[in-house]
């Protein structure tokens, strides 16, 4: 049996109908089976299905309110309508509705199991060319990880080299570091990147709870298991399985996670005896220090060693302060556009105290305090009274000889320098797209018109002081196309 079944709910209210029609569906598919829309909604809520088939008249129900409450859902199925010839017209406004297709009653068995097949092939190319179209990060699938320090550099070096591996990777660091993105940049990099990258956070669930989070159940496993649950490992059959807290994991839980992480990749849903396999590659992550916990003995060697193929540290804010105006731009960017501002400014007590604090939230905390200041603003400038107490409390500080942080770090007094950062995000965009502006505006957020009348300006400044110019787009003006 493959470990990764599409799942299909029939909807029926007549019982023959539905067993049959399990019955010649359930060794291809992971069937679930309803005679009304209060149990189909039940399931609908509970198991993400790929194929809804249903009846039309449903005792003194309607088919299509069932089929247009479902294709409302975040990820709705496939419809298809079963319904008796004198009611052909009625199927075929189902299908102008968004219903896929429909079948007449009596059924035949053949037609509907071709409908199906070819229902569901077309929804996986429809998936994998959206994934295609999703991998647009053109600089090796890094671009929510902002900065340009030596220690951020290694880690992004190192998740370039890894990525193409099949290797299992370890992600240590601080709560608030990014491991969480870098794990999804090794799996956009992959070539695992057309199928799922599944997150479990291992830390929110219980023992009993997290076995059958990442395994699955089969019905009656357990007190309230009503129906059979497909676990983490098969929904990420093939692609990318990431372990957020790997440390909190529970030693009976590690043996069963050491065993499908073997070789033979082979795990049982709780509750059941069928062997079932899984191609997924692990990622898993850690704030805490894996191999103390393998000397206290409450974390496993070997799964420690499994897990820990490649090892990836990502390194805390305060070892990497000069990425900070780069972060706080891109912040301000975001939350002045979302609490409908125009673009703010720092000033310069306000940089010098983000520069100075030792930000123990690491990039999380940092991001909420932009968004802190954001919201406090009363004019278009962040003052020290905008940012949180925590932040405020180091405002003044000055290093040796009186030299504030921000020039200690390579911005000029003059708030925040929003200028010399603008100008290094533009070159930086410029760079990543081989000088196609109209590239480049997309990655910034702006208009191509505005991108160029900055790049006009770039090369003016810079013809004062040097004859080539700033930047040279390979891109031909709107007038000459």
């Amino acid at each position: 049996m493959d470990s990764l079944q599409p799942t299909i709910l029939i909807v029926d209210d007549e019982k023959h109908t539905r067993d049959g029609l399990r019955r010649l569906l359930e060794e291809q598919y992971d069937v679930y089976v309803a005679g009304d829309i209060a149990g189909a909604l039940d399931v609908l809520e509970r198991e993400q299905i790929d194929l809804l088939l249903t009846d039309l008249r449903l005792g003194n129900e309607d088919g299509m309110t069932l089929i247009d409450r479902a294709l409302k859902l975040p990820h709705p199925p496939i419809c298809i309508m079963m319904t008796a010839y004198g009611s052909v017209d009625t199927a075929v406004n189902a299908m102008k509705r968004g219903a896929y297709d429909f079948v007449t009653k009596p059924l035949n068995l053949d037609k509907v199991e071709m409908l199906i097949a070819r229902a569901l092939q077309g929804r996986k190319l429809e998936q994998e060319n959206t994934t295609l179209r999703q991998q647009v990060d053109e600089r090796y699938g890094l671009k929510n990880i902002w900065g340009e320090s030596a220690a951020l550099r290694e880690v992004l070096d190192t998740i370039k080299q890894v990525a193409p591996s099949s290797a299992n990777v370890l992600i240590e660091g601080e709560s608030g570091t990014g491991k969480e993105l870098a794990a999804h940049a090794l799996h956009n990099l992959s070539r695992r990147n057309k199928a799922k990258f599944v997150v479990v956070h291992c830390a929110a669930l219980s023992p009993q709870l997290l076995e059958s989070e990442l395994f699955g159940h089969e019905k009656g496993a357990f007190t309230g298991a009503s129906e059979r649950r497909i676990g983490r490992f098969e929904q990420a059959n093939g692609g990318t399985l990431f372990l957020d807290e790997v440390g909190e994991i529970d030693p009976s839980t590690q043996v069963k996670l050491l065993r499908v992480m073997s070789e033979d990749r082979a795990f049982e849903r709780v509750g059941g005896n069928q062997t079932l396999h899984a191609d997924v590659r692990i990622i898993a992550a850690t704030n805490k220090n894996l191999e103390t916990l393998v000397k206290e003995g409450k974390f496993r060697d070997d799964l420690f060693f499994r897990l820990n193929v490649v090892r990836i540290t990502m390194p805390p804010l305060r070892e990497r302060k000069e990425d900070i105006p780069l972060l706080v731009r891109g912040f301000l960017r975001h939350f002045c556009k979302i609490n409908d501002k125009p673009l703010l400014e720092l000033t310069a007590d306000a940089m010098n105290a983000l520069l100075t604090y030792d930000w123990p939230g690491n990039v999380r905390e940092l991001r909420t305090a932009i968004e802190h200041g954001v919201v406090m603003a009363t004019g278009l400038k962040i003052t020290v009274r905008d940012l949180p107490m925590a932040v405020r409390q180091t405002a003044g500080t000055l290093l040796p000889r009186g030299i504030s942080p921000a020039k200690a770090f390579g911005e000029r007094v003059n708030p925040l320098d929003l200028h010399e950062t603008e100008r290094k995000l533009i070159l930086q965009a410029l760079t990543a797209t081989n000088g196609n502006v109209t590239a480049a505006s997309k990655r910034l957020g702006i208009s191509r018109r505005t991108l160029h009348r900055k790049i006009n300006e770039m090369n003016s400044e810079q013809s004062e002081s040097a004859p080539p110019a700033a930047v040279a787009p390979n891109e031909p003006s709107k007038d000459a196309r």
